[in-house]
């Protein structure tokens, strides 16, 4: 079987980033068009400038299109309302949806952590950047260790938090833990995301915290490292700031957590840093980059199951 045959619906930021690593880190999958609603937007003019057949007029456009029949993966960077209604017109023709909004139709994914168990889901989530940044490690030390709590803190430059971000730092935090839990294995999760004005803006730094039991440091560390190395496979710029802390809690001097009680075993601090590539979104937007090379990631799993399907 050939390769397979994309789309990607919305023409904004994400969507113009994620066309932008598809054509120039091709793989296993042919973008034949680009989806939007503004005949204007820089997006689709890329496009078109890049030969990427383009329509305006949304979903009813797309299924217009004479190419329609042969798309396999669709990449949905719009919003979690109108995702709901492309999902059931896409779902309908047989074709796999990665959805980058938060309307979590499908199940949370992480490539390097649960991929494989929904290579044949119809349509498939990306959680959050936050998400996609921490839930690797936490989900590493999940591998070695029980863990019990996990939080992390997301910092990202305020200019890399659209109105669409600042509208929804609630279903942020809220999706976000919950995916710590579901996708990273910790009994309870928290999130926090930071919008920093500085300037020159910041890249993406990210705290993550877990209190875990059964393992050592040792096993952790290497777990953390290994976790590291299979994100950086599809983001280059993500890497650990300083080595893994850690702090041992015994019957001599337990933790208390509030609504927990009192906890013995490892606090493990791991600090992160996302630099993006710089396709089409400035360096310093890590958070964003995260999430559309998430995706593209995730399209090749799915791309490469249908190749052999």
């Amino acid at each position: 079987m050939g390769r397979i045959k994309a789309v990607i619906i919305g023409s904004g930021n994400i969507g113009t980033d994620l066309m932008m690593k598809m054509i120039k880190y091709p793989q296993n999958m042919d973008l034949v068009a680009v989806v939007g609603i503004d005949a204007a937007s820089e997006g689709l003019a890329m496009a078109r400038a890049h030969g990427i057949a383009t329509t305006h007029e949304g979903i009813e456009g797309l299924k217009r299109m004479a190419n329609y029949p042969e798309i396999g993966i669709a990449f949905d960077a719009t919003s979690a309302y109108a995702h709901k209604v492309h999902d059931a017109a896409l779902r309908a023709d047989g074709i796999q949806v990665v959805d980058l909004t938060p309307a979590a139709i499908g199940p949370f994914t992480v490539p390097p952590v649960n991929m494989e168990a929904h290579l044949d889901q119809p349509n498939v989530n990306m959680v959050t950047c936050g998400g996609q940044a921490t839930i690797p490690m936490v989900a590493a030390v999940s591998q070695v260790a029980k863990v019990h709590y996990a939080e992390i803190v997301a910092s990202v430059s305020s200019r890399s938090a659209g109105p669409g971000t600042r509208a929804n730092i609630d279903e942020f935090t809220r999706t976000t833990a919950r995916a710590i839990e579901v996708v990273g294995g910790a009994a309870k999760g928290k999130a926090i995301i930071i919008l920093n004005p500085a300037e020159p803006p910041m890249i993406m730094r990210d705290t993550v915290f877990t209190l875990s039991e059964g393992g050592d440091e040792d096993e952790i560390r290497a777990s953390v490292k290994a976790m590291v190395a299979k994100v950086q496979a599809y983001v280059p710029g993500y890497r650990l700031k300083q080595e893994v802390q850690f702090e041992r809690y015994g019957d001599n001097n337990r933790l208390h957590i509030p609504g927990m009680g009192d906890f013995t075993g490892i606090k493990t601090s791991i600090f992160l840093e996302v630099e993006g590539a710089g396709d089409y979104l400035p360096s310093y937007s890590g958070n964003l980059d995260i999430m559309t090379a998430a995706a593209k990631a995730t399209g090749e799993l799915l791309a490469a199951r249908r190749m052999v399907a």
